[in-house]
């Protein structure tokens, strides 16, 4: 994302896990782990999405942690339809974010994978807040969130997405009453609208 990035391999359920790291000026508030989009089309750590998420976790005050699921770059392993890729980021979050106030991100594929890791990890994490950009509720099994995580979750999504479609999104979220934030003429991957959507992340993390 920048000159100061630090690039680093970690230890993962299959192998070596890539993972970046962005810090904020300061103290940080915490640190947000952030999950990229579908590997077996294209998506990785640097895509222009995951990389405004992160910069707005650092804008926030937190750390901000990029990493690629196994069989992505320099990450082992192979793809394992989420089951495995939830688990490369459950290691993520102890390996470099064991302690402390958390921010769980993810777009596509990557709030799919968010939900789950959320699921697993709310009780006993200090989970500030929850960004699911563009989630894959059309081709996976997304996650509940719990009631008490409602106000400290963002849920974003493109008015005329056509990867993965509104309705799909509100069907998911209707019937936890989990509000939806529409970004007008907003496509999957926010083209020409991600500052508008690193302002609205930062916002949440802000709050």
């Amino acid at each position: 994302m920048n000159a100061q990035t630090e690039l680093l391999q970690i230890e993962g359920p299959a192998g070596v896990l890539e993972a970046a790291i962005d810090r904020c000026p300061g103290t940080a508030t915490g640190t947000a782990v952030i999950a990229h989009p579908h590997p077996l089309f294209g998506g990785t750590m640097t895509n222009k999405v995951v990389q405004t998420l992160a910069r707005a976790a650092v804008l926030a005050g937190f750390d901000a942690v990029r990493f690629n699921f196994r069989g992505v770059g320099a990450s082992a392993g192979a793809w394992d339809e989420g089951r495995g890729e939830r688990d490369d980021m459950l290691a993520v979050i102890d390996r470099l974010a064991p302690a402390g106030p958390l921010v769980l991100a993810g777009f596509s594929f990557g709030a799919f994978v968010t939900t789950h890791v959320l699921a697993a990890v709310q009780a006993q994490r200090d989970v500030r807040h929850v960004v699911l950009v563009g989630t894959a509720a059309s081709r996976f099994q997304v996650a509940t969130i719990v009631p008490e995580l409602h106000a400290r979750t963002l849920v974003v999504h493109g008015e005329a997405d056509d990867t993965v479609p509104l309705s799909s999104v509100m069907d998911w979220a209707s019937p936890q009453s989990l509000p939806v934030l529409v970004v007008p003429d907003g496509g999957h991957f926010f083209h020409g609208q991600l500052p508008l959507l690193r302002d609205l992340v930062w916002r949440h993390l802000r709050a």
